[in-house]
C-alpha cells in the first residue's frame, strides 16, 4: 500500500481502524486494537504487542498474555466487508469447546485473520513464534481448527493496494 492502511480514511471515519472499531463495538461488548504503538486519534482499548516482531502471531500471543479472556474474535483491519452475518456464522460453529480455533474459509482459502481463537492455542502459538514460524496458517494446521466455509470471496477482500482501497471507497458510496 505504501503507507499504514489502518490510518487511511474510510466509511465516514478519519481512519479505517476507527471504522472497524466502531462497527465491531455494535456487535461485541469489548473490542481491542492490537498495535505496537498508540497511533490512533480516537479512544479505544489497545493491546500492545509484547514482542518486537511484526506479525499477527505476535498480536495473538500478546492478547492472551495481556488479558484473562479465554477466547477472542480476530479481524484484520483491512477486511472492512466482513459483516455481522459472517461473524454470527463463525460463533454458531463454535460449540465444540475442544477446538483451538474456528476460522472462515472462502473459495480462495483459509482466512486466518477472520476467526475465533481460544487460549488453548497459546502453547503451540508460542512454540511457532519462537521457532520464527509466524504464519497463522501453519499454526492452524498444527491445532484443532474448524473451518467454516463461505461461498463468496467478496467479504474477505483485503485492502492491500491503492487500487483495492479506491475500489472499496466506491463500494461504500
Amino acid at each position: 500500500m505504501g503507507q499504514d492502511k489502518s490510518l487511511l480514511p474510510f466509511g465516514g471515519y478519519e481512519t479505517l481502524c476507527e471504522y472497524q472499531f466502531r462497527r465491531l463495538k455494535n456487535i461485541f461488548s469489548e473490542v481491542f486494537i492490537s498495535t505496537k504503538n498508540a497511533k490512533f486519534g480516537f479512544d479505544a482499548p489497545l493491546i500492545y504487542d509484547l514482542y518486537p516482531q511484526s506479525s499477527p502471531l505476535a498480536g495473538l500471543i500478546s492478547f492472551f498474555e495481556s488479558t484473562d479472556h479465554d477466547s477472542c474474535f480476530i479481524l484484520s483491519v483491512d477486511a472492512p466487508f466482513v459483516d455481522e452475518k459472517i461473524i454470527a456464522q463463525l460463533f454458531e460453529a463454535a460449540n465444540d469447546l475442544s477446538l483451538d480455533a474456528i476460522i472462515a474459509q472462502s473459495p480462495e482459502g483459509m482466512q486466518p485473520l477472520c476467526g475465533i481463537y481460544r487460549r488453548s492455542i497459546i502453547t503451540q502459538a508460542k512454540r511457532n513464534f519462537f521457532e520464527e514460524n509466524h504464519r497463522l496458517g501453519a499454526l492452524l494446521k498444527m491445532s484443532k481448527t474448524q473451518l467454516v466455509f463461505f461461498d463468496t470471496e467478496e467479504p474477505f477482500a483485503n485492502l492491500n493496494t491503492p487500487a483495492q482501497y479506491q475500489a472499496s471507497l466506491e463500494k461504500m458510496k
